[in-house]
């Protein structure tokens, strides 16, 4: 019987844990609990006899991984996994998985509810405009671009993307019009929705050139991770282009600094809510689980995401 870790800072919705739960004891193992815990030395104890483990952005760095000596598979639920040191996990043998999709509705709507707020002025009270028409372009066309895209159109929006990983024609397939290049893009597009992952290539990459070559009156908006932004460089862009509006998901460093100086024109969740729905909760949460059985019981590697 293998043991399965659910670790979570921020718990999983108790419907979720319960679904986990059938996953695991139907397979014929065990399931474990650390939920709100406030110190790593919590989850360091946890880990010593889990065969499996379940987070969501709680951080399994190498002291985890030493700490963890039965360890086989790690599962992070949901899509981005910068959470979790991949070589330290290849070096303890350890295979790590992602959940791709399960929570991109969520953060489609998200992207979506946040234009919206932007462009009507943060519910002000005073006269907005509208999404419809405006032309979108979505940085990064996976999972979440590709729902961003379904919604945007029942907008009325003009949608355009850039993916340097995704081909032309895979794009276009989608009803979106595809560009040449990300500096294209943001050219074009009034509105930017950000979906591209917190690698070395694009830490810092959202700067003052690209930004700045927005149209009047244009809207950034993140949903994806803190580091693609260069916040300095953002800050001094704002200052000179006051028809700039920023809203994200992930709070930025210089969050008191944006909020000081953007007031009108920026906003920040207080914490990250893309993937915090009830049904993307459960999902994710449900997927990690099946997974990690696939791989005990079958050596399924689907959703590996480290050598």
């Amino acid at each position: 019987m293998a043991k399965v870790l659910i670790a979570t800072e921020k718990p999983f919705a108790a419907i979720a844990v319960n679904g986990i739960r059938d996953v695991v004891e139907q397979a014929g193992d065990e399931l474990a609990l650390l939920e709100r815990y406030t110190e790593k030395s919590q989850l360091l104890e946890a880990v010593k006899d889990a065969d499996a483990l379940i987070v969501r952005s709680d951080k399994v760095d190498n002291e985890v991984l030493d700490a963890a000596k039965k360890l086989k598979i790690v599962v992070r639920a949901g899509a981005g996994y910068d959470n979790i040191d991949l070589d330290a996990a290849t070096a303890h043998h350890v295979c790590v998985m992602n959940t791709p999709g399960q929570n991109s509705n969520a953060v489609a709507e998200l992207a979506l509810g946040l234009m919206v707020m932007a462009v009507r002025n943060f519910y002000n009270g005073t006269s907005g405009t509208e999404l419809k028409g405006k032309k979108l372009g979505i940085h990064a066309f996976g999972n979440v671009g590709r729902n961003v895209a379904r919604i945007a159109k029942g907008f009325g929006m003009e949608v355009y993307a850039f993916d340097a990983f995704c081909p032309k024609e895979a794009i276009e397939e989608a009803g979106v019009k595809a560009v040449a290049s990300v500096e294209e893009l943001y050219s074009t597009c009034q509105v930017i929705s950000l979906h591209i992952p917190a690698t070395a290539e694009t830490r810092n990459s959202i700067n003052a050139d690209l930004v700045g070559k927005m149209p009047k009156g244009g809207l950034l908006v993140n949903t994806a991770r803190k580091e693609v932004i260069n916040e300095p460089e953002l800050i001094q862009l704002m200052e000179k282009r006051t028809d700039l509006k920023y809203v994200t998901d992930i709070m930025p460093a210089a969050n008191e600094e944006f909020a000081a100086k953007f007031a009108g024109r920026y906003f920040s969740t207080p914490k990250k809510m893309g993937a915090q729905t009830a049904e993307a909760n459960i999902n994710a949460g449900i997927a990690a689980a099946k997974q990690i059985e696939g791989y005990l019981k079958e050596g399924c590697e689907k959703f590996r995401v480290n050598k």
